[in-house]
C-alpha cells in the first residue's frame, strides 16, 4: 500500500519555491516544523490563500505543485499506492484533491499520531508509530477498501508495462472494452488509464534523469527515450514540460543540488 516512506530533515538552507512533480502515487506528509506551505502556481504558494496544513494528503495531479521550502523543515513523507487509498483514507484516490485537509480526512487519531511523532527524536520510533496506525486503519476499513479487482489488475498490468502498455492490451487483459475501464478508473482514481500510463512513464524517464545526474553525468535525453517508451526525444520534452513546468535542462538546473541531496529517491532502491 505504501511505496516508500521518507524522513527528512534540513537546517539552514537557503529557502526556495521547490515543484512537487506529479507521480503516480498520493502523497502523505507529517511536518514537525511548521505547516507545508503550497499552491497551484507560484503565486498562490506565496499569497495569503495559500495551502497551510501540517498533515497533508495530496491526490493524484497532471500539473506541478508549488512548495515554499523553509530555511529549517522535518517531516515524515509517504508515496501511497492509489489503489490502498480507500484503506488508509477511507475514501477513493478520485475524491482526493491536489492538497486535501488531512485533518477533517483522517481524523483525530491522525492528530494525535502527528504530535506523538513530533515529540520524537529516533526515527526508528516515528515510522514504528506510523507503521501501526497505517495497519489499523487498513484493518478498521474492511471490506470497504475493496477495489473492484478489474481496476486493480489494470494497474498492475500498466506498473509492469512502465506505462508503455497500450490502453487496448490493457483492455483486453482484465476483458473490459475501453470505455468500461476508462469509466471504472476514473470513478476510482479521479484520472484515466492513459493519464496514469503517462505518468508511469515519466516517472521512470525522470529517474533516470536524476540517477545520471547524481552520478555526475549529463543525461543522454534521446537514449532515455527510446529505453522509457516515448517515441522521440520531443516527446519526452513535451512531458517534461507539462509535468514540471520546464524544459528537461531547465529542471536539471532547479533541482540540481536536490538530486545530488538525495532529495529525490522515491523508494524503488
Amino acid at each position: 500500500m505504501v511505496a516508500s516512506t521518507i524522513g527528512y530533515r534540513s537546517e539552514g538552507a537557503e529557502p526556495q519555491l521547490h515543484r512537487g512533480l506529479p507521480s503516480p502515487y498520493l502523497t502523505l506528509i507529517f511536518s514537525f516544523d511548521g505547516p507545508v506551505i503550497g499552491g497551484e502556481s507560484p503565486e498562490h504558494a506565496r499569497g495569503r490563500d495559500a495551502y497551510r496544513e501540517e498533515i497533508v494528503v495530496g491526490g493524484l495531479h497532471q500539473r506541478p505543485m508549488y512548495i515554499l521550502q523553509p530555511a529549517r523543515e522535518c517531516g515524515v513523507q509517504l508515496a501511497v499506492h492509489p489503489m490502498a487509498a480507500r484503506a488508509l483514507f477511507g475514501a477513493p484516490a478520485s475524491e482526493l484533491t491536489r492538497m486535501s485537509e488531512a485533518g477533517a480526512l483522517l481524523g483525530r487519531p491522525a492528530v494525535e499520531l502527528h504530535e506523538r511523532m513530533r515529540e520524537l527524536s529516533g526515527w526508528d520510533e516515528r515510522f514504528g508509530l506510523l507503521t501501526s496506525y497505517l495497519r489499523r486503519r487498513a484493518e478498521d476499513q474492511g471490506r470497504r477498501a475493496e477495489v473492484r479487482p478489474e481496476v486493480a489488475e489494470a494497474w498492475t498490468w500498466m506498473a509492469r508495462h512502465r506505462g508503455a502498455g497500450s490502453l487496448d492490451g490493457m483492455a483486453r487483459h482484465v476483458a473490459l472494452s475501453r470505455r468500461q475501464l476508462t469509466t471504472l478508473f476514473r470513478r476510482e482514481t479521479g484520472t484515466s488509464p492513459k493519464q496514469i500510463s503517462r505518468l508511469m512513464r515519466f516517472e521512470r524517464a525522470r529517474r533516470e534523469v536524476t540517477v545520471t545526474v547524481a552520478g555526475g553525468a549529463p543525461p543522454d535525453l534521446s537514449r532515455i527515450a527510446a529505453r522509457c517508451g516515448y517515441y522521440d526525444h520531443s516527446h519526452l520534452v513535451r512531458d517534461f514540460r507539462q509535468y514540471t513546468g520546464l524544459s528537461p535542462s531547465g529542471w536539471i538546473g532547479e533541482e540540481r543540488r536536490n538530486i545530488q541531496a538525495g532529495g529525490h529517491r522515491n523508494g524503488e532502491d
